[in-house]
This record gives structure tokens, sequence and C-alpha cells, in this order.
């Protein structure tokens, strides 16, 4: 057995084409991209057609020897799979080619370990790599051998495997216990935003959409954004001030990936708990990427697996700049908002986002006149304290025309307190419900 290499860039892909899993450009495209995301030296790719994965190699015995020729000739130090390998699988071709293999997941593992930054970030990327480790200590490296026989060279009892094993169960469990810690203070804030009664928008969706670009955009933030796969990792929040006075919580999550490896989705489900319990979830699509029908499937598989597929959801299609849409706003047969279209680098359609996000959060809400006499001082008094006030003009013949909109509760409870009776009509303009002016003589 051939001890692995403990670096090394100069890569060669390999594709595998299965009737379970067809293989399209774009998803060859996306492995080149991930394998450069990793710094990997993409030296040259191969493409092997198979009806069902060899058991013993993924692939077949011709395909492995010509694998191994070109790893000589071309002094390959890392072959990257772009399809699950078993671990007996890695380790049969490893011995074969000689060379260091690393499949989908693995890859994936290495450019989350990059980009994690934050504590609890690379504990959860710890954790991940070495729950994968865990299935593939057999014989890996030469020096994980079996208990040899003969004198002088019978061990302590314990093979170097099982000593191996039992110092990653005690690792797992360190870590589980940290981000456990880190976990318990993340809801902790979370409670408190709750209790504040400040509501959550997550942004979720497929790696490299425009996510990060977008939060910087809303919240005039500076959060890291490039246009490559998993550019950002650690969840970021920040508070936005809606366009009527009221406030929400933006928070910029890890995107997703198609086969987007179990052991991350499980390590990073106390990070993903931001879009677990927000109120409501900006789905960021890459209007521009050909295949971003599949990537939304993709992203709401991954939602369904964290407990988040039935949170409301306003799909905001990004990059309008490059394909020519219009900014606007759809909404659905009740005048919810339910898809965007915007460009978060030129900043067509954000003004309309932001609305709508409002919209989505409050959609109960007043908008509309009431007019006050001079009696009613305290009411305006009231009404200012609640923030109510969009604009107000003083009556020739004293007291205030004031155009107000709050939630539709505080404005039952204002009534009430004033002893006001209040009378609704439809504003034809925005479409939703709003109170008519009011006139009262009485305090």
């Amino acid at each position: 057995m051939f001890e692995r290499p403990q670096s090394g860039e100069r890569a060669l892909l390999l594709h595998v084409d299965t009737r379970a899993r067809p293989l399209t450009e774009q998803a060859r495209e996306e492995f080149s991209d991930l394998a450069r995301s990793a710094g990997a030296i993409v030296l040259g790719r191969h493409v092997v057609k198979r009806s069902v994965p060899d058991a013993k190699f993924l692939i077949g015995t011709g395909k492995v020897a010509e694998l191994k020729d070109a790893v000589a000739n071309d002094k390959v130090e890392l072959v990257l799979v772009d399809h699950p390998l078993s671990p007996s699988q890695e380790r049969n071709l490893e011995k074969e080619i000689e060379c260091r293999v690393l499949d989908r997941t693995g890859l994936i593992l290495d450019i989350f370990a990059q980009r994690a930054r934050s504590s609890e970030g690379k504990l959860q990327v710890e954790l991940a790599q070495l729950r994968h480790l865990s299935t593939r200590l057999v014989r890996g490296w030469t020096h994980l051998e079996r208990q040899k026989g003969g004198i002088g060279l019978r061990g302590p009892g314990e093979t170097q495997l099982e000593t191996d094993r039992r110092l990653l169960d005690d690792r797992i469990r360190v870590l589980r216990s940290k981000i456990d810690r880190l976990a318990k203070r993340r809801d902790q804030m979370r409670r408190r935003r709750v209790k504040a009664e400040v509501p959550t928008v997550a942004l979720v969706g497929y790696t490299n959409a425009g996510k990060s670009t977008l939060f910087n955009a809303i919240t005039k933030a500076d959060a890291y954004a490039a246009d490559k796969l998993f550019a950002t990792l650690d969840p970021t929040v920040r508070q936005v001030r809606l366009p009527r006075g009221v406030n929400a919580v933006l928070a910029d999550t890890v995107g997703f990936v198609r086969d987007l490896p179990h052991e991350l989705i499980a390590a990073f489900r106390s990070t993903l708990q931001e879009a677990r319990e927000a109120d409501l979830l900006l789905h960021v699509i890459d209007v521009s990427d050909a295949e971003h029908r599949d990537r939304m499937r993709d992203v709401s598989y991954v939602l369904e697996e964290i407990e988040a597929g039935e949170l409301p959801v306003v799909e905001v299609y990004n990059k309008i700049d490059r394909t020519g849409h219009p900014p606007r706003v759809d909404d659905d047969e009740a005048g919810a908002p339910r898809r965007a279209w915007v460009s978060a680098v030129s900043g067509q359609g954000l003004d309309l986002l932001v609305d709508a996000i409002e919209r989505q959060l409050y959609p109960d809400r007043i908008i509309g006149r009431i007019v006050l006499s001079a009696a009613q001082g305290r009411a305006r008094a009231a009404l200012l304290a609640l923030g109510a006030v969009r604009a107000e003009a003083d009556r020739d013949e004293g007291g205030w025309d004031l155009e107000i909109e709050l939630p539709r509760a505080d404005y039952r409870r204002f009534c009430s307190r004033e002893g006001l009776e209040p009378t609704l009509m439809v504003d034809v303009e925005l479409g939703i419900e709003a109170s008519a002016s009011i006139e009262s003589g009485t305090g």
C-alpha cells in the first residue's frame, strides 16, 4: 500500500455518467468550479459511461488502467471523482492508481474547511470531516495496519486502527459539546429577537446565486461576497429598517449545492437554524443560469431536510441585468408577494423587493387618513408615539389632517382607547384594506 501524500493540487477530474446520475454539461462545469474553488490545478478530465457503478472501483478495470497511465504521465497528485465513493471503492482506486482519491463529498468538505472563519463554523466543518473520515479509517495509511504476529512484533492489545477510531470518537464528542453550547447561545439571541417582536428574514439559495451581494445591497453591510462557489460560509445577521419605519433582521446563510453531503447538513443544522426559524425565506435564484429550475429543486430538497419546507417564501430572481428582465414583483391571487425580479449588482428592483418583504411580514396593516380636532392632542401624540404618522398637515380651523399607517391590531386599540369609531374602506391603488378619514370633535 502506498503512502498517501499530505498535499497536492495537480488534479485530474473523473466524471461518471450513470442511469441514476446522468451527466450534463452544467454538472461538469460545476464540478470543475468546485475543484478550482478548492485550489486545485485541473490538468484534465475523464468521462466514464456506465449503466450501473462497478462495486469494486466504481468504474471498469479498463478505465482504471487508463487512469493509472494518465496519473503517471501527467504527474497527477489528486484524482477528484464527481460521484459518491464508498470507503472500499476509494481505497481500491487509490491502491490501483497509486494516487490520492477524493470524491465529491470530500471535496466540498475541503472547501468548507477553507471558508470557515468563525469558531462555530470551524467546529462544524471539523465535525463533518471527522464523521466522513470515521468511515474511511480502514487501511487508508500504512501505519494503520492490523496487529502483527511473531516474536517481538506483538502489540499491546489494541490495534492502531482501534486507537485512531477511539480518538476520533472522543474528538467528535468534544466537538458536539462545544457546538451545543454555541447553539444555545444562538438560541438565546433568537429568543431575544422574538421577544422584541422583530421578524427574521433568511436568505437561502444555491451557492453563487448572489445571496451575499443582495445581503450587502439591502443592509449596506460589507459581508464578503465573490463570484465563486461557497464564498460565504458563516451566517451573518443584520438589522434592517423597512420603508414604513418597522424593523426586521436579515440573515445570510450558507449556500446549497447539488448532492450536498449529509454530513454537512447534519453538522450545520444549528447554523441553518436561522433559516428553519425565520419568519420569511428569500429564495435567491440566479435567473441567468440555464439550470436554475433544477437548482431550485435542490434548494427545496435541503429546506425539507432541515424542516424549513413549510415556511413562507418569496422567490428572488437575481441577476436580471444579465437577462434583460424588467424589475417587478409578482403577487399571488391573495395579493401576497411571491416573486421579485431584481439585480443585486445594479440595484434594479431592490426597492420593490424591500417593499415586498414588508408586505409579506406585515400584511395586516391599516393605511389611510384621519382628521383630529384641536382637542384631540392626546390622540395625535399616541399616533406619533406608535410611529404611525406618515404625513401631517395643520387644518385652518384647528386640528390636524394625518396620513397614518400601522398594524390593524394597534389601530383598533388606538380607536378603543381614544373613543373613535373606525370605518373601513378599500384603498384601490394599493389593493389593501385601509382606514377611512374620521371626523370627530370629541376627545
